[in-house]
């Protein structure tokens, strides 16, 4: 599939100090164009709309069938734009209350009854699902963590064989880093401060 090469504008660079955008746009599918409100957390990054655009052109605009995990899942954009596409499982993981409770009321206003929430530890979460049971993995961790490398991990270990790994990080993982993780980069962009990869595993 070819990749969705409008540049990327300024506007969509994050800030570094961000702290919430105030409401974030679901892309595309049956909830198109609704915009749901964003919490003021300090640290909250919401994953920026150009971004998730490429991704799901990367995708495809349909998700039908698809089992997708978002382990940090924050403002709730990657796993509700998965739903809008007709995802049948979403699983929503976030360890902050407040975040917690509006992703709650967000499902509660969509009737979105594909998607779960979960307060929890996303990365524990995900090593104790089946290996290869999920098509889709989001990880978007606080960037000054030290999660990447084990959710990376677990990911890898999670997805089926055909599945995808969406990464988004504050710098490029290369194919040595990723494949020791049993990764491999099918597409890649930088925007602003995001780079944005598509991950699937190495046959």
């Amino acid at each position: 599939m070819k990749p969705f090469t409008r540049p990327i504008s300024p506007k969509d660079k994050p800030a570094s100090a961000h702290k919430g955008a105030g409401e974030v746009r679901i892309i595309g599918g049956q909830w198109r164009r609704t915009k749901l409100p964003v919490a003021n957390k300090s640290g909250l990054r919401p994953t920026p709309d150009r971004v998730r655009e490429t991704l799901f052109n990367w995708l495809g605009q349909s998700l039908l069938g698809w089992k997708c995990a978002d382990i940090f899942a924050g403002t709730g954009a990657l796993g509700l734009e998965a739903a809008s596409r007709e995802a049948s499982v979403v699983q929503l993981c976030e360890q902050d209350t407040v975040l917690v409770e509006q992703l709650q009321a967000h499902i509660d206003r969509l009737k979105a009854s594909a998607v779960h929430v979960q307060r929890t530890d996303g990365v524990s979460w995900l090593a104790r699902q089946a290996p290869q049971s999920w098509d889709l993995v989001f990880i978007d961790p606080p960037f000054e963590s030290a999660l990447f490398e084990p959710a990376i991990k677990a990911a890898a270990q999670s997805i089926k064989p055909d599945g995808w790994v969406y990464l988004e990080s504050p710098k490029k993982w290369d194919d040595a880093e990723l494949s020791a993780l049993g990764l491999q980069t099918y597409r890649y962009l930088k925007a602003g401060n995001v780079h944005a990869h598509l991950l699937q595993r190495i046959a």
